[in-house]
């Protein structure tokens, strides 16, 4: 459609598709574009980060603050996040099939070790917030002006290989417990796994190698990516402040390790629908608990 402008010429209306798109080419333009002094804060690129101790009211805290930020634009951040029930609805399809039944739930609880890198977006609304007051859903996409995008998609490139060596890991155990033949149906399997000495066996297996892999995950990225959007910093540097900060508050951080995997596994059922409302709040969270362990 076209209307016509002051001068008399014909002006292109865009339909919303072709405006993603737009926005879509414009980010991609500007990827990593933004100077550090115009990113970060003077004060950001002179003082050296430090880990302090957090208490459970910390995680309390951290909470209500993501709540907060969630609510301000509540409306406009579920639509951003609309992708993640569409990934899992392809998801649950996929693994519908006889063969990779086993891996429907590895999947599902899986995505805690992908999370923060899902969440980036969600984090720059934050930190756009807390700069300037406010901040709309399209702050989430300046994160790609970042000068540190080239450190964050690394990062997120160590989480999800992770994730693949999780669910190498998951299927090794079905393999080697129930399998290695795949199930009849979902149904079979579901029965199977429960009423099998077999398939408790998997079942003890599956939550201690997820344990790990979460931990693991949890030690890497619960600082590491906040960090590296808050300050230049090395990628090396904000990983070691990452492990750092578990080892000074393992009870707290462990708790809330365990708040953001039942979130977000609780958020991934059905079809990940839940995803809308948890990975908003527990992204929003996560960057308010950044604040309470790193010193400014």
């Amino acid at each position: 459609m076209r209307a016509p402008n002051i001068a008399g010429e014909q002006m292109h209306i865009r339909n919303p598709i072709e405006w993603l798109f737009g926005q879509a080419d414009l980010a991609t333009a500007n990827v990593g574009a933004a100077r550090p002094a115009e990113y970060w804060a003077p004060r950001k690129l002179l003082r050296a980060p430090s880990v302090r101790k957090i208490t459970f009211d910390d995680l309390k805290q951290s909470l209500e603050l993501g709540v907060k930020d969630f609510a301000a634009a509540r409306t406009d951040v579920a639509l951003l996040c609309l992708i993640y029930p569409v990934i899992g609805i392809f998801l649950a399809a996929l693994t519908a099939h006889g063969s990779l039944i086993p891996l429907m739930f590895p999947i599902a609880a899986g995505f805690t070790l992908v999370g923060p890198f899902a969440a980036l977006g969600l984090y720059e609304i934050s930190r756009r917030r807390e700069m300037t007051g406010s901040a709309s859903w399209l702050a989430a996409f300046d994160v790609l002006r970042s000068p540190a995008i080239g450190r964050l998609c690394l990062l997120g490139g160590v989480l999800i290989g992770l994730f693949l060596l999780w669910l190498a890991a998951a299927l090794g155990i079905y393999d080697a417990t129930l399998g290695p033949r795949p199930p009849a149906s979902a149904a079979a399997f579901l029965s199977e796994l429960f009423t099998t000495p077999a398939g408790w066996a998997m079942i003890a297996l599956g939550l201690t190698a997820g344990a790990v892999f979460a931990v693991a995950a949890l030690a890497i990225s619960v600082v590491s990516f906040p960090m590296l959007l808050d300050r230049p910093v090395s990628l090396g540097t904000a990983i070691r402040h990452s492990v750092y900060a578990v080892r000074l508050n393992p009870g707290a951080l462990g708790v809330w390790g365990i708040m953001i995997a039942a979130g977000l596994f609780l958020g991934s059922l059905p079809c990940f629908l839940g995803l809308i409302v948890v990975l908003p709040v527990l992204g929003h969270s996560t960057w308010h608990l950044y604040r309470r362990l790193i010193r400014r």
